[in-house]
């Protein structure tokens, strides 16, 4: 599948996203059924939802994601997911599948977290001058205010606490974002892991990439659909529902022809041909 959409696409290495989304309003409290949550892998370089898995009640994204990995051939990928999937067991699930991963440090891997900031931080006092960094800088333009992105990347010391569990962990990341909010300079830095070897620039791209599944699947599914308002409380329904909109949502990306997402929605409704033609993923 890689290398067809390689030759296809001239992608050698796409960006799978994994992240969760609640339908908020899909409850039903009589019955005692809770919201849907559920996991999908959004291919950021083709704009596909290529799986998606509802969670148990009860349940949370870590005993999702390693089943979501099972349902997808991810060779070759780079998946990256938010910090609550920063798990020793979804890494190996990762590396199992012949893919690498960028996986972000927060609280939950509190002693992993801050050895990776103290050892930066030690760095930092001399430019990342002996430790084999690499450093790419991207300014953008964020609300009319430049916002320079700096991204370091360097060899993840063996020292690390459980270095051993994290499966082919080869490097650690910072990326320090600069910006103004009130007339006041801010910044902030997020700190990441991964089985990428030394390449700055596919690690910013990876990093950058993740959020497309946010501002590009998520939010067109609430705006769009817009499906955080849908009253269907029925378990199986609401979850088939659920993968129809997003399967939808990649069909209509390979066929978008310049055009919103809603227009192109109403354009299917009022003509037998678009249809066939959005169904077909063929491009007029």
């Amino acid at each position: 599948m890689q290398t067809r959409a390689a030759a296809a696409t001239g992608v050698t290495q796409p960006i799978y996203a994994v992240d969760g989304k609640t339908l908020r309003r899909s409850h039903h409290r009589a019955k005692g059924l809770g919201a849907l949550h559920s996991v999908s892998l959004w291919a950021a370089d083709y704009g596909l939802t290529l799986g998606q898995v509802a969670t148990a009640e009860k349940s949370n994204d870590i005993t999702a994601i390693p089943e979501l990995l099972k349902l997808v051939e991810i060779q070759g990928a780079i998946v990256t997911i938010d910090a609550m999937g920063t798990q020793t067991a979804i890494a190996k699930e990762i590396v199992a599948g012949e893919a690498d991963d960028v996986l972000p440090l927060k609280g939950n891997q509190e002693r992993l977290y801050q050895a990776v900031v103290a050892h930066v931080d030690q760095h930092l006092s001399t430019n990342f001058a002996n430790c084999g960094a690499e450093r790419f800088v991207v300014s953008e333009i964020s609300h009319g205010r430049p916002e320079p992105r700096i991204v370091i990347q360097m060899p993840a010391p063996k020292t690390l606490p459980g270095f051993e569990r994290w499966s082919s962990l080869r490097t650690i990341a910072v990326v320090m974002l600069f910006s103004q909010r009130d007339g006041k300079e801010t910044d902030a830095s997020r700190y990441f892991i991964s089985s990428l070897a030394l390449d700055v620039r596919r690690l910013a791209h990876a990093v950058r990439s993740h959020w497309s599944i946010e501002n590009n699947c998520h939010w067109s599914l609430d705006i769009t659909y817009p499906e955080d308002e849908s009253r269907i409380c029925e378990a199986k329904l609401r979850e088939n529902l659920a993968w129809l909109n997003r399967f939808s949502l990649s069909l209509l990306k390979q066929h978008s022809e310049g055009k919103s997402l809603a227009m192109q929605r109403r354009r299917c409704g009022w003509n037998f041909d678009t249809l066939l033609n959005v169904l077909d993923a063929q491009r007029t």
